[in-house]
């Protein structure tokens, strides 16, 4: 380490290495400020700049009244894709498992009935499957399927065969919309989800098409503090000259 290292920048790469190693694992606790301050001969700023900082970059999480721990690694998934989250976990090298939590015939009535564009009262399959990763739950799938689209929906069995799986090979993706929205879960989802008290969730709300019609209507759930979306995007334009009308609002 350079004698030119920053002693709270040489505190936080020991805490890194030491996450790096395998020697503190997810959840393990981290030392704290005063346990730092004493074992590292560093300045008590110095040790909550070395915590802060890691809190920041999401290496750990620091829990009032309990102290700091390595933060479990998020899972990410692309903003713009529509992808089988069996396949994204498998990409990194996980396993993935299931466990079907509902899966029964209901009543389409007012979001699901607009989403699916069909009158209340149409019969509608509700899929409910909790998914995992390495073990660790990370996605409630609440999805709502047209039985008019896929009448062998409740006949499938989602602890082998993921939903969007299923889906792609009734008919194939033709239109899909997503929105993402960050709030607090109910009950049910945070138990599922094995998610802290006041942990707020990911919800990605989703609806798809074949046929030229909607077929699928999902809530998917996620833990905020094990999930991520990412997106990289390019812009297409072209550096031709300004109009004459943009000069004239860039000169206002």
């Amino acid at each position: 380490m350079s004698a030119s290292t920053p002693r709270y920048q040489q505190l936080k790469d020991s805490i890194i290495a030491r996450i790096s190693e395998g020697e503190l694992r997810p959840g393990d606790r981290v030392p704290s400020e005063n346990e730092l301050v004493t074992a590292m001969q560093v300045s008590r700023m110095t040790a909550n700049r070395a915590l802060r900082e890691l809190t920041e970059e999401g290496l750990v999480e620091r829990i009032a009244g309990r102290g700091t721990f390595v933060a479990e690694p998020r899972v990410r998934s692309h903003v713009r894709e529509i992808q089988n989250i069996a396949e994204e976990i498998a990409a990194r090298g996980h396993v993935h498992s299931a466990r079907v939590v509902e899966l029964a015939e209901t009543r389409a009535a007012g979001e699901i009935a607009r989403a699916l564009d069909v009158g209340a009262g149409t019969r509608v399959a509700h899929v409910m499957v909790l998914h995992a990763d390495d073990g660790l739950p990370i996605q409630v799938e609440d999805r709502y399927v047209s039985s008019a689209f896929a009448p062998d929906v409740l006949a499938q069995d989602f602890a082998a065969l993921t939903p969007a799986a299923y889906l792609t090979s009734v008919a194939p993706l033709q239109e899909a919309e997503q929105l993402v929205r960050a709030q607090m879960p109910v009950r049910r989802v945070r138990e599922l989800l094995t998610m802290s008290d006041g942990e707020p969730e990911l919800l990605v709300i989703r609806r798809t098409w074949a046929d030229g019609r909607p077929v699928s209507f999902a809530r998917l759930h996620h833990p905020g503090s094990r999930y991520e979306l990412a997106g990289h995007y390019q812009p297409r334009y072209s550096r031709a000259p300004a109009s004459a009308d943009v000069v004239q609002l860039e000169a206002l």
